[in-house]
């Protein structure tokens, strides 16, 4: 593989950074560089912005308003996006179900959708996993009976990221229970302001609401909201996964926060000496630089798999499994390298409420909530040793 950017990959990247130092706010930048909670109208404010460049698509085919980037192009838009400090542009809606929505939807879903993804017109949240389904996602029990020229949806979801500012679910719905349980499953599209919908919080170690219960009694939702074929919908989802655990790696803030983790580790003291210059520590930190190129050069290659219209394959699981496990390495290095200056607990800074930290060290205040908050990557978009199993069986042949 050529590890050399091109003059027109140069040229695309300047581009890129002019855009970025023209127009990403201030405090948004803030708010990410310094680790701090993120709102819905920031969000929404970033993705605005974006839309408006036509960026927001860059993995969509240009006929749905997509920007038509290679995969390089890409990887150099999300690796500055995450050098400079921008929230996210959320999954859910661009990188999620608008896949499915355009592979398997029709014309009429296609047009009155992916519009409103791009501009963020919607906000999407993700209807899979359940009380007692899981990583064994196709033992899901949430029921849609057909009734006419709707399905009425009972059933209950958890684990469900930012639903509580959501206007539209995509749902995984057991249509036949009489077959195979991959084989009676359809894809819903459900808004949230239907009638019957209950969002029920789930408040996490950091007291943050991020994820949530969604409960269905009774829902009624149109026909003409159903994706594809009826009990179909586990191909789609199989579909969606391979998109969302290919994000999931997230190389440019793994970079971003390796250079934030060197800071730290250059300016904490140890036998008169920066942490740094440990050989102990040091090391660590080598090992974990080393990872994150690698795993840099595996999205490369899944990248230029989808160019090729071969979408991604079992080499995502590959991303998966690295990329949560290089997150939770930084997280970990990142306290071990401020020690007890991570234990106290400030919201107030957190959100936003007071310009710098109860204990005066902006940088520790927040590292023991991100560390909690990211034991869960490694659990969420199908488990490690879940992905562990497809790897061994779809690549390895065992």
């Amino acid at each position: 593989m050529d590890l050399n950017y091109t003059a027109e990959d140069l040229a695309f990247r300047d581009t890129v950074r002019a855009f970025l130092d023209a127009n990403l706010p201030k405090d948004l930048q803030q708010k990410v560089l310094n680790h701090k909670r993120l709102s819905k109208e920031d969000f929404v404010r970033w993705h605005k912005i974006v839309a408006k460049q036509g960026w927001v698509g860059t993995g969509w085919p240009v006929q749905y308003g997509g920007t038509g980037w290679t995969p390089v192009q890409r990887h150099i838009w999300e690796e500055e996006c995450a050098a400079a400090g921008t929230p996210s542009i959320l999954p859910f809606g661009v990188n999620m179900v608008a896949p499915v929505i355009m592979a398997f939807g029709n014309e009429a879903q296609k047009s009155y959708y992916l519009p409103r993804i791009l501009n963020c017109d919607d906000w999407w949240c993700q209807g899979y996993s359940e009380p007692g389904s899981g990583s064994d996602l196709a033992s899901l029990k949430t029921r849609a009976e057909r009734q006419g020229d709707h399905y009425i949806v009972n059933g209950q979801k958890t684990w469900t990221t930012l639903a509580q500012h959501a206007d539209m679910i995509f749902c995984l719905v057991r249509t036949d229970p009489a077959v195979r349980k991959q084989e009676g499953i359809s894809f819903l599209l459900i808004d949230m302001k239907t009638p019957g919908i209950t969002v029920r919080p789930i408040i996490m170690l950091d007291e943050e609401h991020e994820v949530n219960e969604v409960f269905f009694d009774n829902v009624k939702v149109p026909v003409e909201n159903l994706i594809g074929e009826e009990n179909k919908g586990w191909t789609y989802a199989k579909y969606l996964l391979g998109h969302e655990r290919t994000n999931i790696a997230a190389v440019g803030r793994a970079k971003r926060e390796l250079l934030f983790l060197k800071r730290l580790a250059g300016k904490q003291m140890k036998s008169g000496k920066p942490l740094l210059d440990d050989p102990m520590f040091s090391s660590k930190v080598a090992s974990l630089e080393i990872e994150i190129m690698a795993l840099e050069m595996t999205v490369l290659r899944v990248l230029s798999q989808e160019s090729a219209k071969r979408g991604p394959g079992p080499e995502a699981s590959m991303l998966k499994v690295k990329g949560t496990e290089v997150q939770q390495m930084l997280t970990e290095l990142m306290v071990e390298a401020v020690g007890p200056y991570a234990m106290p607990f400030d919201p107030a800074y957190l959100e936003g409420e007071q310009e710098h930290a109860v204990t005066e060290d902006d940088d520790a205040a927040p590292l023991a909530p991100y560390y909690f908050n990211f034991r869960k990557t490694s659990i969420y978009g199908g488990s490690n040793e879940i992905q562990k199993n497809i790897i061994s069986q779809m690549i390895l042949g065992l």
